[in-house]
């Protein structure tokens, strides 16, 4: 029995098992010298924050699609390109996209950079990103420590350490094992191993590379790994939704204002967001008001969300004093952020639709 981990075994596995993505470079053609595009790695990277591999594939290859390049999308206008991540959520994301890109462009000649300091520099970009990039599409010894490395390494090393507070020891361990050659197959593997073998529950440990050196096997603790500090019951928080739609079709929406949630995002107007009843507010337009009988519900990263959805149904001449009339050809409610896109399928069957 094998007393450490060693990384190419963990490379032996990944050359036959390595998962096909479409931002992905396969182990055979990495060692023919067919290297990543950073944009391309880059990309993947900030929609797979907080996202899994199967919601973002889509995403990707429409945006890649679109804005081939990161010059293109340097150039694209926000209101598309926020337009297109529409439902992917965290749209911090999207904005930080787009000033990362018009950076690259206006400050590294279109090149990302190819070292992980120069790459934290990047607006958006923080010490996973700059290793991941670094790493897989430069193939550079960085290290690379997601939700996937983190739990490898617990049960690799047995370390009963709650998350967050064990973060600093897991990625120590995860440095320790990065290897010098094949840096960017290793860092890609240890996170596939995680993806398909060391899962949270069931964890396939009888066909697992390093099931011979994995001490949490050999404790029998392999299922509880890793563990966490218990989170805090997510407050519930009120508003109201104001789904107006004029009587040539055209529907009043009003673009979020940059920072907070959903910024920059197409979206209603509405209150905010609180945890107690909304505050008294000036409707967006004048109109005969009605309330739907059901509310449109979602759940944010620190709280549920509750909204109260008004429609109205108003004259050609009336005036907004919030948001401006989209019309109905310009209108998709796919640009709708989720929660705003749950508002509007209540309205299906209402005078506001």
């Amino acid at each position: 029995m094998r007393d450490q981990p060693k990384a190419f075994d963990l490379l032996e596995w990944y050359d036959v098992h390595a998962r096909k993505m479409p931002w992905r470079i396969g182990p055979a053609d990495r060692a023919a010298g067919v290297m990543p595009d950073p944009y391309r790695i880059w990309m993947s990277e900030i929609m797979l924050q907080q996202t899994t591999v199967a919601a973002v594939k889509d995403y990707f290859l429409r945006f890649t699609k679109r804005w081939p390049t990161v010059s293109d999308l340097a150039a694209a206008e926000d209101a598309d390109v926020m337009g297109a991540w529409a439902g992917l959520g965290y749209y911090a994301r999207a904005r930080n996209l787009l000033k990362c890109a018009r950076y690259v462009v206006d400050e590294c000649d279109g090149e990302f950079p190819g070292t992980y300091d120069e790459l934290l520099k990047l607006p958006g970009v923080g010490p996973y990103t700059a290793g991941a990039v670094s790493a897989i599409a430069y193939d550079q010894a960085s290290v690379v420590v997601d939700g996937n490395v983190e739990r490898v390494m617990s049960r690799l090393f047995d370390i009963h350490t709650p998350l967050p507070t064990a973060k600093p020891e897991l990625t120590e361990r995860a440095a320790a094992l990065t290897p010098s050659e094949r840096p960017g197959d290793y860092a890609q593997a240890v996170m596939d191993l995680g993806a398909t073998i060391c899962t949270p529950k069931n964890p396939a440990c009888g066909i697992c590379p390093w099931r011979a050196p994995c001490k949490a096997r050999l404790a029998g603790t392999a299922a509880e790994l890793p563990k966490k500090t218990p989170k805090k019951p997510k407050p519930i928080r009120y508003g109201t939704a104001y789904i107006a739609r004029r009587v040539d079709g055209a529907f009043l929406l009003e673009t979020r204002p940059d920072k907070g949630l959903l910024g920059g995002m197409l979206g209603w107007p509405g209150s905010e967001w609180v945890e107690d009843d909304p505050p008294h507010h000036d409707m967006p337009i004048k109109a005969e008001w009605k309330t739907l009988n059901t509310e449109a519900r979602h759940t944010f990263t620190h709280f549920h969300l509750r909204l109260k959805v008004m429609t109205a149904l108003v004259p050609m001449d009336r005036a907004p004093k919030v948001g401006e009339f989209k019309e109905v050809d310009d209108f998709r409610p796919s640009d709708l952020p989720t929660v705003m896109r749950k508002a509007f399928d209540l309205t299906k069957g209402s005078d506001a639709d």
